[in-house]
């Protein structure tokens, strides 16, 4: 006796291969990024050494690939960074803006 094969599924009712591999990346990305984000908080702390912001942006960075407000966090991150540099080349040593 052969087995019955069942009803054939309407197109756009069953999820598609890739759809689930798109959510299993969103996870692995959020998974991963937030490891980083999560080390980079640690070295951030005082009297632990090691590159706290680099690594909290690193891990921003991957989250970004797939997260809007990441994307945004970083944006900022980069314009204060890119602001602080501007200010330390205008600075004369011994100028009116040193403290």
């Amino acid at each position: 006796m052969a087995a019955e094969r069942p009803p054939p599924i309407p197109p756009g009712s069953r999820t598609s291969v890739h759809s689930v591999i798109r959510l299993g990346r969103r996870i692995a990305i959020a998974i991963a990024g937030g490891l980083v984000v999560a080390v980079g908080i640690v070295l951030a702390m005082p009297l632990i050494p090691g590159p706290g912001i680099v690594v909290i942006a690193l891990g921003l960075g991957i989250l970004s690939l797939e997260f809007e407000r990441p994307r945004v966090w970083l944006a900022a991150m980069k314009l204060r960074f890119r602001e602080l540099a501007q200010r330390v080349r205008r600075r004369p040593d011994g100028g009116p803006d040193a403290r």
